[in-house]
């Protein structure tokens, strides 16, 4: 066996043990104890994390943050993961941001020269772009380890009229305009509910644990309109262009050929009030509320108190 090829499956060996003895390893590679510790010392200086203890029954263990054996790319696949990495330049706030950093660095330097000049022109001409949001978002690690082993948060959320504290398992987190949202289950209550990930003051851990199956996929599958209200505007062609940046209003936009313009016509949950009349009072003159009238209400507030806003 090559001195590559044995390095290469030793870092497989430690990788897979919490703890080993050079006694182990020897055994293991039918070597010397002495070159054990020779081979093991020379993965160390590789980046393999390991740390000694002294004394009777000691021996090496493993850092939690493990070195994977080396992987080799072709071009188009070392392309493919520096093309990944532009998705997360635009967000202040990542779960894996210095990781993130430190691969780039090491793939980047593992490179032909013709290659790694072709990747760093790749930062000056591609952007996957989302809105540069300052509100950072500092527990995602927190969020999404938590989601894996189903552990239980407590959490002190900065809601509308005060910081409020719950108890809850996240099923994941996701990244939407620019901002990291956490879907939850509630631990009193069973349901699912939305938190604004940069909107949690405080995180702690609960030791508690909560078993759902429901999935991030699944969160995605369930909405359910509980209490149906029907909602249909007419839009200009600036209000198309508007409400197709919205994913639960853009299927439901019927065209206009002749005008630009368009329509639509779909189902809302009453809960949503609010929300919608906000984002329709903002398109202004390029959308036009026909029902529901609660809607159609809530804009002739907003309109109503800007106008006296800006008359005193």
């Amino acid at each position: 066996m090559s001195k590559a090829k044995l390095l290469f499956d030793l870092i497989m060996y430690v990788n897979s043990r919490a703890s080993f003895t050079a006694q182990d390893v020897a055994h293991e590679f039918g070597v010397s104890v002495r070159t054990a510790h020779r081979y093991l010392a020379e993965i160390e200086q590789m980046g393999v994390p390991l740390y000694t203890e002294q004394g009777r029954g000691g021996g090496y263990r493993t850092l939690k943050n493990r070195v994977l054996p080396p992987v080799l790319f072709d071009e188009n696949e070392a392309m493919a993961i520096f093309f990944a990495f532009q998705v997360w330049r635009h967000y202040s706030s990542l779960p894996f941001d210095a990781d993130i950093a430190s691969a780039s660095r090491k793939l980047l330097h593992s490179l032909p020269g013709d290659l790694k000049e072709k990747i760093e022109r790749l930062h000056s001409v591609l952007s996957l772009w989302n809105p540069t949001r300052s509100a950072a978002a500092p527990y995602l690690r927190d969020i999404l380890e938590a989601a894996i082993e189903h552990r239980v948060l407590r959490i002190e959320y900065a809601s509308k009229t005060a910081d409020k504290r719950r108890e809850l398992m996240p099923i994941g987190a996701y990244a939407y305009d620019g901002f990291w949202y956490m879907p939850a289950i509630d631990a009193e209550t069973g349901e699912a509910r939305l938190f604004r990930a940069d909107r949690i003051v405080s995180l702690e851990r609960t030791g508690k644990t909560l078993e759902s199956s429901m999935t991030l996929h699944d969160y995605f599958s369930s909405y359910k309109v509980k209490e149906p209200v029907r909602l249909v505007a007419g839009l200009t062609r600036e209000g198309v262009r508007q409400s197709r940046g919205q994913p639960w209003l853009e299927p439901w936009i019927v065209p206009d050929g002749e005008t630009g313009g368009g329509s639509v016509d779909l189902f809302i949950d009453q809960s949503e009030l609010d929300y919608v009349a906000q984002f329709f009072a903002r398109l202004g003159t390029d959308a036009k509320v026909e029902e529901p009238q609660e809607i159609v209400e809530r804009i002739r507030r907003h309109a109503e108190g800007l106008l006296d806003h800006y008359r005193k």
